[in-house]
């Protein structure tokens, strides 16, 4: 019994070592994580805030690009209207009117002030006798067809 205690006991001495040698330096770890996640935030900073401004350029583009569909919608029917093609004239009218009270209605993400929102109000309320005369063929039309494009250019200062 004696030698198997003596083998233990030498056994026990020979994993000592090796398990001190497995033993891991956390200071060590935590220095080169540390070290590795600094370098990551270099990195990414810079990154976020190109990021940031990038998305602001998108979103004044797609305000810009929406103000101008608007716009073009109206100064197609008036286009319309002058060649005497009436029936396209009062869709393209009736979409601008839909997509103006959308916008006007938009509490986020409209395309106007709300300085604008209360003047454009003002254009809603001509929307009904204007497609009416659209459809009756009513050559006073075109006049207050082009009435609305004007005043809707100053509000919005397309008309620049």
């Amino acid at each position: 019994m004696g030698a198997v205690g003596q083998h233990a006991s030498s056994k026990s001495n020979v994993l000592s070592p090796e398990v001190s040698a497995l033993a891991i330096p956390w200071k060590r770890v935590a220095l080169f994580a540390s070290i590795a996640l600094g370098f990551f935030l270099l990195g990414f900073v810079p990154m976020w805030f190109k990021t940031s401004a990038a998305i602001e350029q998108r979103d004044a583009s797609q305000r810009a690009v929406r103000l101008a569909q608007l716009h073009n919608t109206l100064a197609t029917a008036v286009i319309d209207v002058q060649r005497g093609q009436l029936e396209p004239a009062r869709q393209l009218t009736s979409d601008f009117y839909t997509n103006l009270r959308r916008q006007i209605d938009s509490d986020t993400g409209s395309l106007f002030t709300s300085a604008q929102r209360e003047e454009l109000v003002s254009l809603l309320s001509e929307r009904d006798e204007l497609i009416t005369l659209l459809a009756r063929s009513d050559p006073a039309s075109m006049e207050r067809l082009y009435r609305i494009y004007a005043t809707y250019s100053k509000i919005t200062n397309n008309g620049k």
